[in-house]
């Protein structure tokens, strides 16, 4: 983490009414002392997505949520706080760059934060499950039961043997989880078959991963799609979310590497933020792959603000 958390991007309109706060009005940087509330920990980097042949500049994600997100309206009771950011300085760095991310998650949810990572490419999602996983095994949870929510146009599950990247992270933790001997436990929803081969889908079988597919979201699904949720989330003591910004119509989210020509619309996907955020057993979510030199009007910015601020609700 950089020594000093820059505040700069918390700005914006103030109302003279009371009860008027925003977020640039109420968020705090991080301190050893802050009680309990959302932690904000950005992931400037972009390794990944370089390595998956995709358009880079993802890295410059989380300034840009934070700018999107400073100007709405306050409707939490907790404290929410700017955790500062992780930068990763060249390829070579990737790995290193996932590893300081996983041990300030880590450090996050041992003083009781919920943790929230701003991507950054989809590299984000190994290094926040091996914070969550570092967690748990120091407390003493040799066999925890995890739930790995990904809503995603991709399955993510390529093999890391060839090379780690932003299309691997579901099979490297797949691959930890056989090491540890831990149920490896995935639903990925908003799948495009177009956008992912045959070969995945395969994977994605072999390992038991809930699929549900774009086209199975819509307005008269979602209902089915959320009690299969909600089933999946039952057999889970943990559950880890991930949004990748994909996963949105391309006139939703231009602003990604790869933008859905289909995709699951933003009414779509709150509901199921919803039904994960009120679990009660959410303990680390990151949104992956806002890429800001590709955005029109900040439409992709702003509505990864909006997903951060509806997950946050309390």
């Amino acid at each position: 983490m950089d020594k000093t958390i820059d505040m700069s991007p918390w700005a914006g309109r103030e109302d003279p009414e009371a009860d008027s706060l925003r977020w640039h009005q109420t968020i705090q940087p991080l301190t050893a002392a802050s009680p309990a509330g959302v932690a904000l920990l950005g992931f400037a980097c972009d390794a990944g997505v370089a390595r998956n042949k995709g358009r880079i500049g993802a890295a410059k994600g989380p300034r840009a949520l934070r700018k999107a997100l400073a100007s709405l309206a306050w409707h939490r009771q907790a404290p929410a706080y700017d955790a500062g950011d992780v930068t990763c300085h060249s390829d070579a760095d990737m790995e290193a760059t996932q590893a300081r991310l996983a041990d300030r998650l880590a450090t996050l949810l041992a003083a009781g934060h919920l943790p929230v990572a701003l991507g950054g490419g989809h590299e984000i999602a190994f290094a926040s499950w091996s914070g969550l996983a570092r967690h748990l095994e120091a407390q003493g949870d040799n066999a925890p039961k995890v739930g790995i929510i990904n809503l995603d146009a991709h399955l993510d599950l390529r093999d890391p043997a060839h090379v780690r990247s932003s299309g691997t992270p579901f099979a490297q933790i797949a691959a930890e989880c056989h090491s540890r001997n831990w149920p490896f436990r995935y639903a990925c929803l908003g799948v495009s078959r177009a956008a992912n081969t045959r070969a995945l889908f395969s994977r994605a079988r072999e390992l038991g991963v809930l699929v549900r597919e774009d086209r199975e979201i819509d307005a008269k699904g979602l209902d089915a799609v959320v009690r299969d949720l909600q089933r999946f989330m039952a057999r889970c003591d943990h559950l880890y979310l991930t949004i990748d910004l994909d996963v949105l119509p391309a006139a939703e989210a231009p602003g990604v590497s790869a933008p859905a020509a289909r995709g699951v619309s933003l009414a779509l996907i709150e509901p199921l933020i919803e039904a994960v955020r009120d679990s009660g057993k959410l303990r680390l979510a990151d949104l992956a792959e806002l890429n800001p030199d590709l955005d029109i009007d900040h439409r992709t910015a702003r509505a990864a603000a909006r997903l951060v601020h509806h997950l946050t609700l309390n």
